[in-house]
């Protein structure tokens, strides 16, 4: 038996890479349905070596589906997520509008799968901010084994992360500079070609942006509320894949060749440390991949124990798609979810 499932927000970067995990991975799907808005009818996208019609989502009936994982945006999950849900299919948000509402599980499976079995409160899952994902995937076997008092990280997030728009701009400011064209800026506040931005989404009235906000109130949720977060989030001129660099205060004594082999060995980490030049993993690497990576793994002598670490993950996999996957394969997995 298989499961009928749907793509909210199917033409978009992470409704693609949702299309391609599910069929990598081998889900066990008896029908896909890739939904997206009334413009894009007409469209195709692929799914393995198959061509799948985009079904409009304003009239589409969710009875029957499974499971519905959504990526179009706050809005559309705010006015399709409940509807959705009420029809029976279990929805995986990967939007911000669930993630603090109390009772929606937010879930990274290699941290807190757990939580799932509190899905059914609302028949929602969130899935956290792609850089909250990565960079959890890393902490949590460290706090297991150390307990994490105080974290400091600074992000480098690709434009990827801000959408399809986002990304041209990118390329057609590239080009203008290198034509001696005017550089426009329509997606971010400054030219981002060439060019680094200190400021993701909003800000807030205590100078923070929502971004770092999410870095630190996901963390809480899903990790340990008592862990003290600061952050900065950065924009940088990369397509595809988020870079952080982490410093991590902990309780107890932890070395860094402790450190490196209890990542090696944790879920979803991969290790790539060696001391020399180009013995770590840079955005352009982990392009594709399923892994965080981890690099730069060496102690931080302010501190009486710390750590700095360097976190570089797809972000249109692990920070999104992928963990939208693996949610469902955890259902699955927890005996949570089954097919009629």
């Amino acid at each position: 038996m298989g499961f009928r499932v749907a793509i909210v927000g199917a033409t978009g970067n992470v409704g693609r890479e949702m299309l391609n995990i599910l069929s990598e991975r081998d889900f066990p799907a008896t029908e896909i349905i890739p939904i997206a808005s009334r413009k894009s009818l007409g469209q195709t996208v692929d799914y393995g070596d198959r061509e799948l019609k985009i079904v409009a989502l304003d009239t589409f009936d969710f009875s029957g589906v499974d499971i519905a994982l959504f990526a179009a945006g706050s809005g559309v999950s705010k006015e399709f997520g409940p509807k959705a849900a009420k029809a029976g299919a279990v929805v995986i948000d990967n939007s911000s509008h669930y993630r603090m509402d109390p009772d929606v599980p937010l879930v990274v499976p290699e941290v807190n799968p757990e939580a799932l079995k509190k899905f059914d409160k609302k028949n929602i899952i969130a899935n956290p901010n792609c850089s909250t994902a990565q960079m959890l995937v890393a902490l949590k076997p460290l706090h297991d084994a150390a307990t994490i008092k105080r974290i400091v990280v600074s992000t480098y997030q690709s434009v990827s992360g801000a959408g399809n728009a986002a990304m041209d701009e990118l390329f057609r400011q590239t080009r203008a500079i290198f034509v001696n064209d005017p550089v426009e800026a329509e997606n971010f506040t400054k030219q981002i070609a060439f060019n680094v931005i200190p400021h993701i989404d909003v800000f807030m009235d205590d100078g923070y942006t929502k971004e770092e906000w999410k870095l630190m109130a996901e963390t809480h949720k899903m990790l340990d509320p008592k862990i003290k977060v600061t952050a900065t989030a950065v924009r940088v001129p990369v397509f595809i894949g988020h870079a952080e660099a982490i410093n991590i205060e902990f309780k107890d004594e932890i070395s860094e060749d402790q450190a490196r082999e209890i990542l090696r060995n944790a879920p979803g980490c991969l290790v790539i440390d060696k001391r020399e030049d180009g013995g770590y993993i840079t955005p352009v690497d982990c392009v594709g991949d399923f892994a965080t990576y981890i690099s730069r793994i060496r102690k931080d002598d302010t501190l009486k124990s710390g750590l700095n670490i360097w976190v570089v993950s797809d972000n249109l996999r692990k920070g999104a798609a992928l963990n939208a996957v693996q949610i469902a394969e955890s259902l699955l997995n927890q005996g949570l979810l089954s097919a009629d």
